[in-house]
């Protein structure tokens, strides 16, 4: 399928407009945002860009999506999610394909993603029927005391590139079934996959008779529209995916103004391997991890700390891995690893390796840019095994691509050493088949993420569980288990049936 045939499924043309607000934004006199392909370097589309004009079209009309929708009982609101899941389901392969010729990822990838938005679809049904309040034993006679959940108000979303769609929809589906309306402001590397999104949501709204603002969209630079809306008291709740030191600026913002922040920052995960592990579990689990989505996921496995006594075994059979891996369009179903997402990603991969190699680090395999036949536009490089040592400055960053640093241990206590010693605290791993291993690696000393894996990927997340992490990762929760909570304000009632005014902790207050 030509990449014109996957724009006609979804309306789009040379130049789209780049807002929703019930209808879609003007083009005329905008900022054009062109979306290249990482495939080969070529254009797709151009998007125009919002004004401060079209950004309170989106705000104003967002919120008064909200002052409708807040009111619409929560089992209602499922239903429409329910009916957005169906049609998903129905632009799966249409929505994959536009996914992996804009953002890079494998057609199995892509695919993946899409049923992610489903799956979350799915949870969000059943969470509508679920927002629950506990019942508080009262100390007084007579009283009744409880907790209850409201909607929030209108939510702001900022997704980056790497799951153009599925971070998005962590956030508004849940934050819809809880009685909420999000304004997406998308990366702007995947403006085409948000737009198209958001014309298959809304499908589903129109249809329903729903607020028309319920979902809407703001495509724009992150600095101008990322600043719009972590400054803006209209929007209670600021959900951000996206680089530290960005999510530091939002968090500051928000925090001016006594806002919410959901933040989910940097990670640098790393998979411990110990002489006790299944090693084909482990060699598929490492492999995964660092490969996927060309090392371009937060929860990318980044460091790898393997036991001293099978260091150079499992080296080998990881090297042979990589050697093997095929590497190309990944429109090919063949093909294992496509591109980083910009020139930019190539330049911060090459600039990584050299300065592994000047602070000690020993390239093992990779750290090559890779020219592909047919697809010179495009920004292809080898996957990079790199041995380190913990006490370098470059493993403690976040690079983007993948580069995999390799970490040699002897005691249980020198791994999760090695293995806390980074700012970031996304997920983590441990590969191994002894029960005292695996619980000192899920202990209190343990594992310092907010994710803990034993014998699987640190990529790979179900929807079901709480997704975030600690530290430098931000501290927020999206998707599954009580995540939900963030999303509504909590309020504690208290009910006098009683004939009398007893006050709490034996207060007295008159004459009686």
């Amino acid at each position: 399928m030509k990449v014109e045939e996957i724009l006609s499924r979804f309306d789009l043309g040379p130049v789209n407009p780049g807002t929703f607000y019930g209808e879609w934004g003007p083009t005329e006199d905008r900022r054009l945002l062109t979306s290249f392909s990482p495939i080969d370097g070529s254009e797709i589309a151009k998007v125009a860009m919002a004004t401060k004009e079209d950004y309170e079209k989106v705000i104003e009309a967002t919120v008064k999506a909200y002052e409708e929708w807040r009111m619409v009982p929560p089992p209602k609101r499922g239903e429409l999610i329910r009916a957005i899941g169906d049609e998903l389901r129905k632009e799966k392969e249409n929505l994959a394909r536009l996914l992996a010729v804009e953002v890079g990822k494998t057609m199995t990838e892509a695919r993946g993603e899409i049923q992610e938005m489903i799956d979350i679809a799915d949870f969000a049904v059943g969470l509508s029927r679920q927002l629950y309040g506990l019942t508080i034993a009262s100390e007084r006679p007579h009283h009744r005391l409880y907790e209850q959940w409201h909607p929030l108000g209108a939510i702001g979303v900022i997704t980056a590139f790497n799951f153009p769609s599925a971070v998005w929809s962590w956030n508004a589906f849940i934050a819809a079934v809880c009685g909420d309306s999000v304004a997406w402001k998308p990366s702007s590397q995947a403006p085409l996959t948000a737009i198209a999104v958001i014309k298959v949501v809304n499908r589903v709204v129109e249809r329903f008779g729903a607020p028309r603002g319920l979902f809407t969209l703001v495509v724009g630079s992150g600095r101008e529209v990322g600043e719009w809306m972590s400054t803006d008291k209209r929007l209670p709740l600021i959900s951000f995916t996206g680089s530290v030191a960005t999510g530091k600026r939002v968090a500051e913002n928000v925090a001016k103004r006594l806002g919410r922040t959901i933040l989910e920052l940097g990670g640098n995960n790393a998979a411990i391997v110990t002489k006790h592990a299944d090693m084909k579990i482990a060699l598929k689990g490492v492999a995964f991890g660092a490969l996927a989505t060309t090392g371009q996921r937060c929860t990318t496995t980044r460091r790898l700390i393997l036991h001293e006594d099978i260091y150079d075994e499992f080296l080998e059979k990881l090297v042979e891995i990589y050697r093997n891996v095929k590497i190309g369009n990944p429109l090919d179903e063949s093909v294992l690893m496509g591109p980083l997402i910009d020139e930019k990603a190539v330049e911060s991969y090459l600039k990584a390796i050299e300065k592994a190699k000047e602070e000690g680090g020993r390239v093992i395999y990779g750290a090559e840019v890779l020219k592909i036949e047919g697809l010179e536009g495009g920004h292809y490089v080898l996957p990079t095994i790199i041995e380190a040592h913990p006490d370098m400055e470059i493993v403690k960053e976040e690079t983007f691509a993948p580069i995999l640093y390799v970490f040699k241990f002897r005691t249980m206590e020198e791994a999760i050493r090695i293995h806390n010693s980074v700012p970031q605290g996304l997920s983590s791993a441990i590969f191994t088949t002894d029960l005292r291993e695996e619980e000192y690696f899920l202990s209190a000393v343990g594992s310092d993420c907010g994710i803990a894996n034993v014998n699987t990927s640190t990529a790979g997340a179900e929807i079901g569980g709480a997704f975030g992490g600690e530290k430098e990762t931000g501290g927020g929760r999206e998707s599954g288990s009580d995540a939900w909570k963030g999303y509504m304000r909590r309020q504690t009632v208290t009910i006098n049936w009683g004939e009398d005014l007893p006050l709490a902790q034996g207060v007295k207050f008159g004459g009686d």
